[in-house]
């Protein structure tokens, strides 16, 4: 039996839990929150244990691995932690706020054979795995430029809440719903970050609602030119709206959150795939770090495009602030 904890179970976390729990030969057997509401919650619907500190669950429990869905900037203590004890890691996104932070977990889990994952689950979505599949097949020739946009009401539901708050979330709508924004782009292209020039506005609030980014990305060698908006204050929600424009030599791909199109020459060619619920792509997010911890399946989120995000994310910061174009330091 793979024996799993939950670290962080407030709405998402529980989600998560039951989805583990009922998977073949997956057993949720501990839980973890600071809150007593979430404990009391999570111990009426597991009967397990429940703990309110990681120290306290890993001196308690054998396990084999946590999935981690707590406040943004407590993600690397409770990782590394996790790690140092010879767990197995799910985390959701961000993976961590502070880059160096990243480049330590990565390399504690590889000096310690462990599966590292972060919770981006549109490398699950079709949507955008067809879009992956279509620039990797040529059809647009050499991409050379992308437009991407995602906004929602953001801040009207987590005003009062912990993403609002800057000590725990590390940042505003960037960081959070952004961050799956950042994460597409550079998956479905293949690429890295290598600078950026941002415009953040808070908007009035403690964390930042709107974001403009310029960014250049580099594909195997290939110059990528990237515009890349973020607002927390549109009009889509809960689920965001969202778009992604990818220009090419030969032609075009454009994602406008319901149809893909693919343009060449004169030609246009649209599909609108399924869109596939939450419970659905959390549930492939969270087999795939299982089968990945058992050595039975490759890693489809590794904790790398977890790095990218941060590193993007952090020279964007940097360059607001600066006023200045930012190197993005994105060696993993």
């Amino acid at each position: 039996m793979f024996r799993v904890a939950g670290v962080g179970v407030g709405t998402l976390g529980l989600v998560e839990c039951r989805l583990l729990d009922e998977m073949d030969g997956v057993s949720i057997v501990a839980g973890v929150d600071p809150d007593d509401d979430a404990r009391e919650r999570f111990a009426d619907e597991f009967d397990v244990p429940v703990y309110e500190t990681v120290e306290e669950l890993l001196d308690g429990e054998f396990l084999d691995a946590v999935t981690i869905a707590s406040p943004h900037t407590e993600h690397f203590d409770q990782a590394l932690a996790a790690l140092e004890a010879g767990v197995h890691v799910h985390l959701e996104k961000p993976m961590v706020t502070d880059l160096a932070g990243a480049r330590v977990l990565i390399d504690r889990a590889d000096a310690e054979s462990l599966t590292l994952a972060v919770g981006y689950q549109r490398h699950f979505d079709p949507r955008y795995v067809e879009l992956r599949r279509i620039v990797d097949s040529g059809r647009i020739g050499d991409p050379h430029m992308v437009v991407c946009h995602l906004e929602q009401e953001w801040i009207q539901w987590t005003e009062n809440e912990w993403r609002s708050d800057p000590s725990l979330s590390g940042g505003g709508q960037l960081y959070d719903s952004g961050s799956h924004l950042l994460d597409a782009l550079l998956w479905v292209t293949r690429s890295k970050p290598v600078t950026v020039s941002a415009a953040v506005d808070h908007r009035g609030y403690d964390v930042d609602v709107n974001s403009a980014l310029a960014a250049v990305l580099d594909r195997d060698g290939a110059r990528l030119t990237a515009s890349i908006a973020v607002s927390g204050e549109g009009s889509s929600i809960p689920e965001p709206g969202e778009s992604l424009r990818i220009i090419g030599t030969d032609g075009m791909v454009t994602f406008d959150g319901e149809t893909i199109e693919v343009t060449e020459g004169n030609v246009t060619y649209r599909a609108t795939p399924d869109e596939p619920d939450f419970e659905t792509l959390t549930r492939k997010k969270l087999r795939n770090f299982v089968d990945a911890a058992r050595d039975e399946a490759d890693l489809a989120i590794p904790a790398t495009d977890g790095l990218y995000v941060t590193a993007l994310t952090e020279a964007a910061y940097e360059s607001s602030t600066t006023g200045r174009r930012v190197n993005v330091d994105g060696d993993a």
